[in-house]
């Protein structure tokens, strides 16, 4: 008995040395690929595949998508160069040389604008939703000013910064109980609202078929495509799995991974959940002339009453809330990386590592920032524009990438675990017009007739980003960026036998 219990330890020791021999060997794949790209390994690599997936999932949250080609591509570029730099770095080094900086420059100003508005316009939003469940608890008699709702705001950024914090470890399990909570909540939701709703949903014809113009634009056709627009501000993010690819293991395999199931998870469960909502209103007019600050809390409301509004809507706040912490770590690898390649102002601040290895004063750049375009919720034009502008900026920095790797890029990457081979034209055709088309639309006001106060301004934020951008580029920024810079020595490049 006891030579058996001393031979079951001795296997026990071996199989694990032998699996942390496997993580050793990953881990330094990982850091000399990252060497390769002209990087020295900074962050802790504690995040798993399944926690990678968590992560890209949490970001979106669930809404239904029309926009699932974009990730393939997306997913390709992240597996060929798995760095926090993401898409500045990819769309330096698809683009032809003597452009490269250009390209990476603006593309780097894209995303971070975009990913910054992107916190600012979430936690505006869980902002809202803590307004609605106070105004529903107080039976309409409690109704928070937008002063109220801009304090809010700012609280919820703070504890943000608290959790984007965290050590890497930590946010890694986290995201485990977001994806928990995203997804246990939309399933209840989903059933909830069949279920309860009982005998007064409306016929499967109209739930399918029924369309109600309240857009403000008297073509049909035209409102129908707007319509397409609706998803594009959840579906951001998905970026999200090559921001924290230097904090995964395996990440030239776990990042494309965690993009495409980030993407078609969200996608699935958010048709689902619309079409299960779209059963249990019977007019979208009554709905829009809710009292509200969140229509879709008059949804429950109409079909749970008080006492069920509140306990659902309470944990989709949670969902929202836990959206916004995985989107302000996103952004803040962005703010991170983007500062290593000295294009930030004070590039030297925003790159510094904390004893954990987490890029601290990143986060709280980020959280100030989003703090700062939170002023334009006082009013509901100006921050509706802000979310579109985000979705555009965002977007622009998916598609220019994409763009260069199908034409002057086709014959300069080098493809990773995850590789779209003959495919890799088509997709990113498909991608790059969608983006086109959805942007154009992003642009459009609400209505055919619009006045100072229904006027969509994205296009002047967007403007004036790609102005900054442009002139900056011009008269100061084409002297001294010249892309991504190397801060890894030729020996550091070597792999590890």
């Amino acid at each position: 008995m006891i030579e058996s219990s001393k031979l079951e330890q001795k296997t026990s020791g071996d199989v694990q040395s032998v699996s942390e021999k496997d993580n050793v060997y990953v881990l330094d794949v990982d850091n000399a690929k990252l060497a390769e790209l002209g990087y020295k390994s900074e962050f802790k690599r504690e995040f798993s595949l399944l926690e990678t997936c968590a992560f890209s999932f949490s970001i979106m949250g669930i809404v239904a998508s029309v926009s699932s080609t974009l990730a393939f591509g997306m997913a390709e570029l992240a597996s060929s160069m798995p760095t926090s730099a993401g898409l500045y770095y990819f769309s330096a080094k698809l683009a032809p040389e003597k452009y490269a900086p250009l390209a990476s420059w603006i593309t780097g100003w894209a995303n971070i604008t975009g990913q910054v508005a992107l916190v600012c316009s979430i936690d505006f939003t869980c902002a809202q939703m803590i307004t609605t469940a106070i105004t529903v608890n107080s039976d309409g008699e409690t109704t928070l000013s937008l002063g109220a709702t801009y304090g809010i705001l700012l609280a919820i950024l703070f504890a943000h910064g608290v959790v984007c914090s965290a050590a890497t470890r930590i946010l890694a399990r986290l995201n485990l109980f977001y994806v928990v909570v995203n997804v246990g909540t939309t399933v209840a939701a989903i059933i909830a609202l069949l279920v309860v709703s009982g005998d007064n949903k409306v016929s499967t014809k109209d739930a399918f078929t029924l369309f109600e113009n309240n857009s403000g634009w008297m073509n049909n056709g035209w409102a129908f495509m707007l319509a397409f627009t609706s998803p594009m501000w959840t579906l951001t993010g998905y970026d999200s799995a090559a921001h924290i690819s230097e904090e995964t293991a395996g990440a030239g395999r776990a990042a494309p991974i965690a993009i495409i199931v980030g993407v078609f998870a969200t996608a699935s469960f958010g048709w689902i959940l619309l079409i299960s909502t779209s059963f249990v209103i019977p007019s979208i007019s009554d709905l829009l002339g809710t009292t509200l600050p969140l229509p879709m809390g008059q949804v429950f409301l109409d079909v749970f009453g008080k006492r069920g509004m509140l306990i659902i809507w309470s944990f989709i706040i949670v969902v929202q809330f836990v959206t916004g912490a995985a989107q302000g770590v996103d952004a803040s690898r962005v703010v991170f990386a983007f500062a290593r390649d000295n294009a930030l102002p004070g590039s030297r601040w925003w790159k510094k590592m904390n004893s954990n290895a987490v890029p601290v004063h990143a986060v709280w750049f980020v959280m100030f920032w989003a703090g700062i375009l939170g002023l334009l919720g006082f009013s509901v034009t100006a921050l509706t524009s802000l979310a579109g502008a985000s979705v555009i900026g965002l977007y622009t920095s998916y598609s220019a990438p994409i763009f260069l790797r199908i034409t002057s890029g086709r014959n300069k990457m080098q493809p990773g675990p995850f590789s779209l081979g003959r495919w890799s034209t088509p997709v990113g055709v498909v991608a790059v017009s969608w983006v086109t088309f959805v942007t154009i639309m992003l642009l459009f006001p609400p209505g055919q007739t619009t006045t100072p106060g229904t006027m969509n301004y994205a296009v002047l934020i967007v403007g004036f980003i790609f102005m900054f951008a442009t002139v900056s580029w011009v008269t100061s920024a084409h002297k001294w960026f010249h892309g991504p810079v190397r801060n890894v020595d030729d020996v550091e490049e070597k792999h590890v036998s």
